[in-house]
């Protein structure tokens, strides 16, 4: 057994040696000091030797024992001591290095075209002008000529919100469009006014490649003594070249809004097509992007305004669809995915 246990030490001590991790450690302790290990198997075996030979190998069995448990304590010292150098070398900082530039956010695309808006019309005389998300029922309809019952109410998929006036009537719900706060202004301004109202607005609606049941819109009004409607191309025409471009064709059509007579469809040239037609401009090469004309004298009394004393024009339009028309983009489900590989274009 003496023999037996020379060969054990000798083969601990050399597999020991190419130990790289303390895994292979550990499968070493279990091989050489387990409880099934060929040593313990040693040990269980002093019973059947002569008293001699019990003392000569169970000295030199436990000898051994303390051989291979010192050795192997070194070994796992040695292995945690080069993983803490390894994890310093790693996380070591060369000062020498050039610095790293943290990354930088910017403002969402939908944000820069909004103060682009608000730029342009402000170097026009535009007042800029907030109203609330939260509308009354007056201010989103009544005083825009939309009284109860019109169709016109049934198109704009309304939001309504859970709260009822004295007569058990529901009187508030998310705006439609930011003319409800052009009705505001020219209630509480004295003409003459200038003012754009720039916001999100809300309609309960599924949405697809060109609608969202939350977008923004920019609505101006213009009040003043001899406003004409040769004054409303002219502003939507200014700032259609200097938002697109000198080249950029922009078309005005006969369409009908309660708030304005007449009314005209303000369309832009597509910019996926070119104005020859695809499937975002359903074909026709020109995708609509607001209403506008001449303020209906109704609105105008609403605000305590006399219509044969002033002459006012109005008009609103989507914001997703100028970046939309500007940059050729094909959903206006992008701006609110959230995907980083769009936005960080912008």
């Amino acid at each position: 057994m003496i023999n037996q246990l020379e060969e054990i030490k000798s083969r601990a001590q050399s597999e020991l040696e190419h130990i790289k991790d303390t895994i292979g450690l550990e499968t070493w302790r279990v091989r050489y000091l387990g409880k099934k290990s060929d040593l313990t198997q040693v040990l269980r075996g002093l019973a059947e030797l002569s008293i001699d030979e019990k003392k000569s190998v169970g000295m030199a069995a436990n000898q051994l024992k303390l051989l291979l448990e010192d050795i192997f304590k070194q070994r796992e010292k040695a292995l945690q001591e080069t993983r803490i150098l390894s994890t310093a070398a790693k996380e070591s900082v060369d000062i020498t290095l050039p610095g790293r530039r943290p990354p930088i956010g910017h403002l969402h695309p939908i944000t820069q075209t909004i103060e682009e808006i608000c730029d342009i019309f402000s170097s026009m005389g535009f007042q800029i002008m907030a109203g609330p998300e939260v509308e009354l029922e007056y201010f989103n309809f009544d005083a825009l000529n939309i009284s109860a019952g019109h169709p016109s109410r049934d198109n704009m998929s309304s939001s309504w919100i859970d709260q009822s006036d004295n007569t058990g009537k529901k009187s508030m719900l998310l705006r439609t469009h930011c003319t409800s706060n052009s009705a505001r202004a020219i209630a509480k301004l004295k003409p003459p006014v200038r003012v754009l109202t720039p916001g999100k607005v809300y309609r309960y609606e599924a949405s697809d490649a060109t609608h969202t049941s939350m977008f923004h819109q920019f609505d101006g009004i213009v009040v003043d003594k001899h406003v004409t409607m040769a004054d409303l191309k002219g502003t939507l025409y200014e700032f259609v070249q200097r938002f697109f471009g000198e080249n950029r064709k922009a078309r005005f059509r006969c369409d009908f809004f309660p708030f304005v007579e007449p009314g005209v469809e303000l369309a832009i040239e597509c910019a996926v097509c070119k104005g020859r037609g695809c499937s975002l401009c359903h074909n026709t090469g020109w995708i609509e992007v607001g209403g506008a004309g001449m303020t209906h004298p109704e609105v105008l009394r609403q605000a305590g305004l006399d219509p044969g004393e002033y002459q006012s024009f109005a008009f609103g339009i989507g914001i997703e669809r100028l970046p939309m028309l500007r940059y050729g983009i094909d959903d206006i489900r992008l701006f609110y995915g959230g995907d980083l590989r769009f936005l960080r274009q912008f």
